[in-house]
Order: C-alpha cells, then structure tokens, then sequence
C-alpha cells in the first residue's frame, strides 16, 4: 500500500513541473470485459462491468508522450461453481501508460498498472479477505484522440500478480481485463 501511494505522490509531483502547453487532462469511462486468468479455470468465465477515472497526457516529444490515470475498475468474474455467479472485484487503478503516435492522433500504448482492491460482490463464499489488496499488471492496446478533445481506446489489462489470498490453494488467479473507453481532454 505505502508504494502504492508513493507512486501516486510521485507521478502527481512530477506534473507539476510540466510546461502547460505540453499538458493535458481529461476524463474518461467505458466497458470492461473481465475474467480471470492462469490456475484451474475452466468453470470460470467473463462478465461485464465499467470503469471511470480522471488521465493526463505529458507530451515528451511529437511521438511519445506519458498518460498516467487514476481510474475505478469493475472487475471480476462469473462463476458456475456453487452457484456464485457474478464474482465483482472493484479496484482503484494507477496505470501509466507510454504512447507512440504512429500517424496524427493514432498511437500504441503500454505501461505498469498497479491497482488497490476496494471490495468484492457476489458469491455465497466471497469476501475480500479471500484476495490481495494489491495487484500489479501491465496494459496494452490502441489509442486515438481528435483535434477536438475526443479520445477513443481499445487496452488489455494483463495480470502479473496471484489475487489469491486462500490458505491451502495453490492455484494462482491472475486479473484480465478488456477495455473499451472514450474520453474527453480539456485542454
């Protein structure tokens, strides 16, 4: 958790520092498509949840440029096994995203995620204690931004970490998120 906020603390400090005409912030929400990855999965399966969060982008260069975010991520999974159903992991995620603009408002995007678990829904066994607080992974995937402000993404949020938090299991549970976004920067 301390490095958590200590890599929040950092990146809000470092735009701070950042010439204004080489910044921007905006807002952002969509779609996630959720399940779980690695260990015994084969009764577990994709739902469907939102997130909404708050991004900057730093332009470094014509090509390259930083957007950290701070987000709310519905994540999670469905069940078939004893009749849990929808298994709802909510997270507060910071990721940080390096973009290369391929051609004008065009870029590829990657970038380290870490996100805090703030608390789970759904399923008679379930509660939070049963997963990590913390869990890190790396995102991927397609961004566009118009001249007007408007932001489109297509990202895949890879799992790095084991959420598994059972005694005696040693399955290792991985988030995988599918996100689709559209945004809006203000300046």
């Amino acid at each position: 958790m301390k490095k958590g906020i200590l890599i929040i603390v950092i990146t809000v400090l470092g735009l701070s520092t950042v010439n204004a005409q080489d910044f921007s912030l905006g807002v952002k929400g969509g779609l996630n498509f959720t399940t779980l990855t690695g260990g015994n999965n084969s009764e577990i399966g994709w739902t469907t949840d939102f997130n909404l969060g708050v991004m900057a982008e730093i332009k470094i260069s014509e090509k390259f440029s930083l957007q950290p975010e701070l987000m709310y991520s519905g994540q999670g999974y469905g069940s078939d096994v004893d009749s849990e159903g929808i298994i709802a992991l909510n997270y507060f995620n910071v990721p940080l995203m390096s973009k290369y603009y391929v051609t004008k408002g065009l870029s590829i995007e990657a970038g380290p995620q870490i996100g805090f678990l703030l608390s789970t829904k759904g399923g008679i066994n379930t509660n939070k204690d049963q997963f990590k607080t913390m869990d890190f992974g790396v995102n991927f995937g397609l961004g566009y931004k118009l001249d007007n402000g408007l932001y489109f993404s297509a990202r895949y949020n890879l799992g790095l970490s084991n959420i598994n938090n059972i005694d005696g299991i040693s399955d290792k549970n991985r988030n995988g998120v599918f996100q689709l976004s559209i945004g809006y920067f203000f300046f």
